[in-house]
């Protein structure tokens, strides 16, 4: 609910800025009916951090104990049901960023799958540099200056524009062999690539290009092999549903995967599992990027989660997701604006994913007040709130509380510094 205390809370400004209006949206809503098949609590508050991690689903609790209860009558009699998990979680998740069956696979996490395909890559077509943005996640720059350090790699890292993430000129430098990272959605702006051009640009100077799609999957609509991608990494946690540290999955296409070959080698990867005694020999299918024995009951969360997300279509999670995003930016522009605030994402729809930054010098300050309304945004060092838009379960009415909880805050002259952030 909106803050009684704060006068504008019911008055609303323009007609598109009133509560009225949010309410309208959410009963007309076609997702509204699987915000139910997410458990949350009656004081769980507002939740907008599913950027982050998403929430639970009614039927991956179901489905979890199942598989436990399985494991506890079935013993080692269930492998046959779960040995192909990885596989059928990958092309269920396959399924959502445009890819055909065999080229996605459900495995360890994201870092592990970016470190495989950067090492794979170098392997087949490397001899160049390594290359991503200085906005780029964290993990990816890592992983890079990993790869980078025990190859004897340069490592060239340059700057995007800060608020639309990288486009074709910031590639321009590209040549034969290097190996470039970008992510679909940028963590900190929402900012939205052009993948098909990307994709394009890097291909057009002899360059390999790995795609992370941790902010996108699930929330925008990917066309991987549409675009002309060849590899990709992503998480199931954010907007996949799948729980905390669920696996990630990686994607090759098909027309590679005989050429790649894993830098980490397991049982799972090799083409018969069970000939111990032979010398490793991949599978010839996107298999060969598996290496030990996978989590099932965390691949059971992941398979459900993507099922859930089928179900509901991503044409329609997307046109809610604009809608929820337009509605934070309108709120942002008539009530935190003249705070001193200053909108961090882009401003045209078609150029954002579902999380929009509102960026203002005392956002740690705000976050931890938010927190305390009961409203669960997510920080970014250092003056950026990030508002993680998941559609599945988000209403336009918490997303306009939640904003107005904000102004309110904002426009206290009493409220004293948070201690330093932690959290960048």
């Amino acid at each position: 609910m909106s803050d009684p205390r704060h006068p504008a809370a019911t008055a609303g400004g323009s007609s598109a800025t009133a509560r009225e209006h949010a309410l309208a949206l959410d009963a007309a809503d076609p997702l509204a009916g699987f915000r139910v098949r997410f458990e949350m609590a009656a004081d769980d508050g507002i939740y907008l951090d599913g950027n982050s991690l998403g929430r639970l689903p009614v039927a991956t609790r179901s489905r979890v104990l199942a598989v436990l209860d399985q494991w506890s009558t079935e013993l080692v009699s269930g492998w046959p049901d779960w040995i192909d998990l990885p596989l059928r979680a990958g092309d269920a998740i396959g399924a959502l960023v445009g890819t055909a069956p065999g080229e996605v696979v459900a495995t360890d996490s994201t870092t592990v799958n970016l470190y495989k395909l950067v090492q794979a890559a170098v392997e087949l077509r490397g001899g160049g540099a390594l290359v991503t943005d200085r906005g780029n996640f964290p993990t990816d720059r890592y992983v890079l200056e990993g790869i980078a350090a025990a190859r004897g790699l340069e490592l060239r890292i340059f700057d995007s524009d800060e608020l639309y993430g990288p486009v074709e000129a910031d590639l321009g430098g590209l040549g034969a062999g290097d190996v470039v990272v970008l992510s679909h959605v940028a963590y900190r702006s929402g900012a939205l690539a052009d993948m098909a051009a990307l994709t394009a640009a890097a291909r057009s100077r002899g360059a390999t290009l790995i795609w992370d799609l941790s902010h996108s999957a699930g929330a925008v609509p990917v066309d991987l092999r549409g675009a002309g991608a060849e590899l990709a990494v992503g998480c199931t946690y954010k907007y996949l549903n799948a729980g905390p540290g669920a696996p990630g999955y990686l994607y090759v296409a098909a027309e590679l995967q005989r050429e790649l070959r894993s830098p980490v080698q397991g049982w799972f990867g090799q083409s018969d599992q069970f000939a111990m005694e032979r010398d490793y020999d991949p599978v010839p299918g996107i298999g060969r990027f598996l290496a030990g024995t996978p989590p099932i009951l965390q691949l059971a969360a992941v398979e459900e989660g993507a099922k859930l997300t089928a179900e509901a279509g991503l044409a329609a999670i997307r046109e809610k997701s604009v809608g929820l995003t337009k509605l934070v930016v309108a709120l942002h522009d008539e009530w935190l604006a003249p705070l001193g605030f200053e909108l961090g994402s882009p401003r045209d729809p078609a150029g954002r994913g579902s999380h929009v930054s509102v960026d203002h010098p005392r956002a740690w300050t705000f976050t931890r007040a938010l927190i305390d309304a009961g409203v669960t945004p997510d920080f970014r060092g250092p003056d950026s709130i990030r508002l993680g838009i998941a559609p599945l379960y988000t209403s336009f009415a918490e997303v306009w509380d939640a904003l107005d909880r904000l102004r309110a805050i904002a426009a206290r002259d009493d409220l004293p510094d948070a201690p330093p952030a932690r959290v960048t």
